[in-house]
């Protein structure tokens, strides 16, 4: 994945992407007793909203330290890939948060989503989507290339069009009954640079160590014009994909 997880740094530098999950968890319409697959459950924070919701959950993740975090808020949940799910026709939903676009081989992950449903069962999300943090990603592409660096090389994102994702999702089988993008303008918890060391690892493993530092500050100077508010608050221009789909009770 290119990007390993700090439970406390997340929470400390990240903690609007479970609060801002609300919408989603909506959408997907959660009832008691559902068996709920949450893929790419993080720290557990909207998991145990399911769990809390009476729901019979499990949640998966690609980072050790991310489900040991899940686990001590009393969440079932396991280490595993998204692109390799491991079930059979076991779940009446899968969810997922912000996760998706760290899964730079969709197809696999649909597939797999697919084969976890019961007929009938439903997936739902919602992860970054085109034209995601653009800002930023301007800013990076052109302090790599300062560096020598190829942005595209290192990106570890995947942030497709709604007709990308809908095209997808209706060519493994799924029935798509939403599928949009989302503007939402999102003030960080702390600063760019927080928000760079928390999601930007990829980036940051690039560059020589006691460069870092400046590196962060170069890409915040650019950005700044943008993103920087007059009370010197950042709002990064975050856009989101949200979709929800079905897969048919019966073969179509």
């Amino acid at each position: 994945m290119g990007q390993a997880w700090d439970p406390q740094a997340y929470a400390r530098h990240a903690r609007f992407v479970p609060e801002l999950g609300a919408p989603v968890l909506a959408l997907l319409d959660p009832k008691p007793g559902e068996r709920i697959l949450d893929l790419g459950c993080g720290d557990g924070v909207l998991t145990r909203r399911l769990l809390d919701m009476g729901c019979d959950v499990l949640g998966v993740d690609a980072s050790p330290s991310m489900v040991a975090a899940a686990q001590s808020r009393g969440v079932p949940a396991v280490l595993m890939d998204g692109h390799t799910l491991a079930f059979d026709q076991e779940f009446d939903a899968v969810f997922s948060n912000a996760a998706l676009h760290w899964m730079n081989r969709p197809d696999q992950v649909i597939a797999g989503v697919w084969r976890a449903l019961k007929p009938g069962g439903r997936f739902v999300g919602e992860f970054g989507g085109h034209g995601n943090v653009e800002t930023v990603v301007a800013a990076l592409r052109a302090e790599l290339a300062e560096r020598g660096l190829s942005f595209e090389d290192l990106n570890p994102w995947y942030f497709p069009t709604a007709e990308e994702y809908r095209a997808r999702l209706e060519g493994a089988g799924f029935k798509v009954r939403v599928a949009e993008l989302i503007p939402r303008p999102t003030p960080l918890e702390t600063d760019l640079a927080g928000w760079l060391i928390t999601f930007g690892q990829r980036f940051l493993d690039a560059i020589a160590p006691a460069e870092r530092d400046a590196f962060c500050r170069a890409v915040a100077e650019r950005c700044q014009p943008v993103l920087q508010q007059p009370d010197g608050r950042w709002v990064v221009d975050y856009v989101r994909l949200r979709f929800a789909a079905e897969k048919p009770c019966q073969p179509q």
